[in-house]
């Protein structure tokens, strides 16, 4: 039965080894380089240097392949469920070999569990692979990005790390699964696609913030949770300032879930009609414009201003997980999945045993 089941897999096994060479190649040539580059622009930063310009420039140019890695790796688990798992069994089924071998002396269990179990397994190793090889070759951008780009941001959390592993076993299952109970490739294979695309959206923004108790904290503002300011307009009115929505001073990396500006008594202040970049928010604020630090003459929007603001007592408060938790996450994250799987797969023996013929 292992080698029959070999011998229908192993093009699609060669195919997938094949190109996972080629990408291991190219990040072992270039990843030593990628690092080498990034300890010398870290060297060269001076004391009072935070470093942003050398990390805007150093991810900037590799923004590109960073982005394409990183889909690829969210991409591979999805493929091994529509490719692999969801033809699995219909494919049998359609064409009436699985009742050649059930007349044997392979029982049903064992006619799925090495099925499941072999290209599986091949699924989750290439996935795995991929995902840690990947990790390690985007270390030094994942420290340099944009919070929205950082380690613990959505798109990339799922692409670091052990997650890839669980999300391939899942998504090979969970196609095998919807094979056995419609019975039908193609249709088996859109409704792979469309319900683990759902449940890997839900996943980031209905079940991941709260799988541990998120931070919340106010801080000081400062130039890593301000983008800018704006004076009144001509009929008056306070100042816009535009607060960070991805980024708390101190904490580096963390994914921030909300993000808002509070006024002495903790109260959140009101917006404004300002417009700014997409990761800020305007809120504003009463202080003057026309005399003192947040004047024109004065530095409109520099560090004197921003100590004027927080002087008044302004803070941003924010609800974020820190950088630290971004293994724990993953490790909780996996095993959601793999408990996800193993109920799948018992519905999928459930049904092979009872239900098809």
């Amino acid at each position: 039965m292992i080698w029959l089941t070999w011998r229908q897999f192993r093009g699609s096994a060669a195919m997938t080894a094949a190109a996972l060479a080629v990408l291991g190649v190219a990040l072992a040539v270039t990843g030593p380089g990628l690092s080498s580059r990034y300890a010398a622009g870290i060297a060269d930063c001076t004391p009072n240097d935070t470093c942003a310009d050398f990390f805007d420039r150093f991810f900037g140019e590799y923004q590109i392949p960073f982005l394409a890695l990183t889909l690829v790796v969210l991409i591979l688990p999805a493929l091994a469920g529509l490719f692999w798992g969801a033809p699995l069994v219909t494919r049998e089924l359609e064409a009436g070999t699985h009742l050649l071998v059930w007349n044997q002396s392979i029982t049903r269990a064992r006619w799925l569990a090495v099925k499941l179990g072999l290209t599986g397994l091949v699924a989750v190793a290439a996935a795995g692979l991929c995902g840690l090889a990947v990790t390690w070759w985007s270390d030094p951008l994942d420290r340099s990005a944009v919070p929205e780009m950082a380690r613990m941001a959505p798109l990339v959390f799922g692409a670091r790390g052990i997650t890839p592993v669980g999300y391939a076993a899942f998504a090979f299952v969970l196609g095998v699964t919807l094979g056995v109970l419609v019975r039908r490739t193609l249709p088996a294979m859109a409704l792979t696609l469309i319900a683990f695309a759902l449940i890997q959206l839900a996943m980031p923004l209905l079940v991941r913030p709260h799988l541990i108790p998120p931070v919340t904290s106010t801080f000081e503002l400062g130039r890593t949770n301000v983008e800018g300011t704006v004076p009144p307009g001509r009929q008056g009115g306070a100042m816009q300032i535009f607060l960070s929505t991805s980024a708390v001073p101190g904490h580096a990396g963390a994914w921030v879930l909300s993000s808002d500006l509070v006024d002495p008594s903790g109260r959140v202040v009101g917006g404004g009609g300002a417009s700014g970049p997409s990761s800020t928010i305007a809120r504003s604020v009463p202080v003057s414009t026309t005399s003192g630090p947040c004047a024109p003459t004065g530095g409109l929007g520099s560090d004197t201003c921003t100590a004027e603001i927080n002087r008044l007592g302004y803070r941003q408060q924010a609800t974020y997980q820190p950088l630290e938790r971004f293994w724990p996450l993953q490790w909780i994250e996996t095993g959601i999945y793999a408990l996800l799987t193993l109920a799948l797969a018992w519905l999928c023996f459930r049904r092979i045993r009872r239900g098809l013929s």
